[in-house]
């Protein structure tokens, strides 16, 4: 298969109608920015994304979605990439050039990005339009795990409606319960929750607006087969062209850019793929809580740390306008160990005050001269926050043990 520089219009104008199984776009959003960013060897890529108007953008996209209904099979579709910058515009073009009636789904990419930077509500997630060339469309069903609120139990025995129309579990003549035919799942919907790229990841290379090999993957098996042609007219990184390579399809690449090209040269000689663990040990993994913890954290209204040593959540107030970190004592650790886990991460942090509870009576010795005087103690039974919060000696070491 082949990766080609040049004008994407041009060249898929000379590939053969009806050619191609697969196509996924990932055209440039309309943002009006140049889209910059640095690998880890301080390379910088970057490419623009500036447009005279709208209808120029607009324009653009048409002649090339044109192009790529021409080239689809009549089993094939297309998959493509946006996000609130013009997804409304796209959507009617797609309308327009492949038939509203060939609209299958709209996938929502959903994944996690903290950013402070503007007022409003957080942008996470992106938009992929999914049309088909034809309704005798290629698809496979993927299968996902029941969620945790489901009666697998419900789902595992064959039901049937009594006498009085009430549904019951069905049995033989035997008295034992008709199993249901085989369940492989719950078909996946149009809501992916797929990690964006950790900017240590693996396989992430510094180019701009890389997506992860995961969702080309899931694109990839949903509507093709082994040695399906798959084409990515604006290839980019060459994320498609690498997840089609892993399983076993065939590609073309298209970009204007020849450093593009040579990063998707490179992947595809040097195939890497990050596993993202969220996906692999589920969100619960990372709640490292027991249920007193929990507990006591809710009772001070507190927002919950995972995965760290030294705070396990920061109370609502603040000191000094500082946040103020809680340390709850593990079964495993003295007092005074809990003390110096929640002291390095308050010098780490350059916080002025923090909390340790105590949970437990260990057998370490222990001298209230030896706390540091940026920290309180108190025991989990003893939780009366705001006596101190309010009182102008918070500070002394006659209320540490309230």
């Amino acid at each position: 298969m082949e990766v080609i520089q040049g004008d994407n219009l041009a060249i898929l104008k000379n590939l053969d109608a009806e050619s191609v199984d697969l196509i996924y776009m990932d055209p440039p959003f309309f943002t009006q920015k140049t889209q910059k960013l640095t690998n880890k060897s301080n390379k910088v890529y970057s490419f623009e994304d500036n447009w005279d108007s709208i209808d120029s953008y607009k324009l653009f996209l048409k002649e090339r979605i044109r192009e790529c209904k021409r080239i689809l099979k009549k089993t094939g579709s297309i998959f493509v990439h946006c996000d609130k910058s013009a997804n409304h515009h796209i959507r009617l073009i797609l309308d327009e050039v492949f038939g509203d009636e060939m609209f299958q789904s709209e996938i929502i990419w959903s994944y996690k990005r903290w950013s402070n930077s503007k007022k409003g509500l957080l942008n996470n997630h992106q938009n992929i339009y999914f049309y088909s060339k034809s309704k005798q469309f290629k698809f496979n069903t993927i299968y996902t795990e029941y969620s945790s609120t489901t009666n697998i139990d419900q789902i595992l025995v064959e039901r049937q409606r009594n006498s009085n129309s009430k549904t019951i579990y069905k049995v033989d003549e035997s008295g034992n319960y008709v199993l249901a035919k085989e369940k492989k799942g719950v078909p996946l919907s149009d809501i992916w929750n797929i990690p964006f790229l950790n900017p240590k990841a693996k396989e992430r290379v510094g180019y701009p607006t890389q997506k992860p090999i995961l969702l080309l993957e899931q694109i990839i098996k949903i509507v093709t087969d082994e040695n399906d042609i798959v084409l990515d007219p604006f290839c980019g990184s060459g994320t498609t062209l690498v997840a089609a390579k892993l399983l076993g399809r065939r590609f073309i690449g298209i970009d204007s850019s020849a450093e593009a090209v040579e990063i998707t040269k490179s992947r595809l000689n040097n195939l890497i793929k990050t596993n993202s663990n969220i996906l692999r040990k589920g969100i619960k993994a990372y709640n490292n809580k027991t249920d007193q913890e929990e507990t006591l954290l809710k009772t001070l209204k507190a927002r919950v740390v995972q995965r760290n040593k030294g705070i396990d959540g920061f109370l609502p107030n603040h000191f000094r306008g500082k946040p103020i970190p809680i340390k709850i004592q593990k079964e495993s650790e003295s007092l005074m160990d809990s003390i110096s886990l929640l002291e390095k991460a308050i010098q780490k942090k350059e916080l002025d005050l923090g909390i340790v509870i105590k949970t437990h009576e260990d057998n370490a010795l222990f001298d209230f001269d030896d706390i540091p005087d940026n920290i309180l103690y108190l025991d989990h039974f003893q939780l009366i926050i705001e006596q101190w919060l309010n009182d102008s000696e918070h500070e002394s070491k006659a209320i540490r043990h309230l």
